[in-house]
């Protein structure tokens, strides 16, 4: 039965319902995108995952929360997530941390690809620090939406493969200082932010599109650099242009080659 049930993706290759079944899969933020990755990581049949997110569902959740419903106000996020799981997958392993991922990191060394799924670039720079010290594919998503009245509002939004020893999110020019100042000089001052469901569906659909290729190979694409622009408004996605910058070949000069694994502490 089960094997039946996968039958109309076995187009991904002869075993890759079985990589799929032990592979293990971390999400960070489980609002809006993440709880569409959660969603689909089920339907296709992942197993094993690694979920963390603080926050407690609130009403003004209910217009993009996947499997939230009235009656889960003030729950945790973290139980609407396991509950879409187990509503597919009975027997799938779901560490669930109901915390910032900083206070108990651990746990995110055992995943194979990790997503992110958070609102600052300061949280992104500490996700793939982490991931790329521990040598994980780490798949970042976001969506903005911006108005400047007269004019119409704005919808935008990224997908980024950030591969261990391939360009990172400030090689691409996603992250930089400058931006990670100016986040700070706002911190505290953000307000709410303005977000969609079909938006939010939309980029966590190539998020998913992307780490299924990463463990199936089945495009066989091998690896290639991925920086995906939304553009809302139009309704489509597009590579952003600072790929025609890079090189798959370009040398990661934030992530050296050798500073992978448990920091060494010396004795001075």
């Amino acid at each position: 039965m089960a094997e039946y049930r996968y039958s109309r993706q076995s187009f991904l290759g002869k075993d890759s319902q079985k990589i799929i079944k032990s592979c293990t899969i971390g999400i960070i933020g489980l609002g809006g995108g993440g709880s569409h990755i959660v969603q689909q990581l089920a339907h296709i049949g992942f197993q094993n995952y690694v979920l963390y997110d603080g926050d407690v569902v609130q009403e003004t959740n209910l217009n993009r929360l996947i499997g939230a419903r009235t009656e889960d106000i003030d729950k945790p996020k973290i139980e609407i997530a396991k509950r879409v799981i187990r509503s597919l997958l009975s027997k799938a392993k779901i560490g669930a941390y109901q915390k910032r991922w900083q206070e108990n990191p651990i746990p995110l060394r055992s995943c194979d690809i990790i997503f992110g799924c958070v609102d600052t670039f300061s949280e992104r720079r500490e996700l793939e620090a982490c991931s790329r010290r521990f040598l994980i594919p780490y798949i970042d998503i976001g969506i903005d939406v911006k108005q400047e009245k007269p004019e119409p509002p704005v919808i935008s939004g990224q997908v980024i493969l950030s591969m261990p020893g391939y360009p990172c999110l400030s090689c691409v020019g996603f992250l930089s200082d400058d931006k990670l100042a100016h986040e700070a000089s706002k911190y505290g001052d953000a307000g709410d932010i303005p977000q969609v469901v079909w938006a939010n569906g939309v980029v966590a659909s190539y998020a998913v599109g992307i780490a299924v290729d990463i463990i199936t190979d089945w495009t066989k694409a091998g690896p290639r650099l991925v920086y995906l622009s939304y553009d809302g408004n139009k309704s489509i996605v597009t590579p952003h242009v600072r790929l025609d910058y890079l090189s798959i070949n370009d040398n990661c000069k934030h992530y050296p080659a050798d500073e992978v694994g448990d920091p060494i502490l010396k004795k001075l």
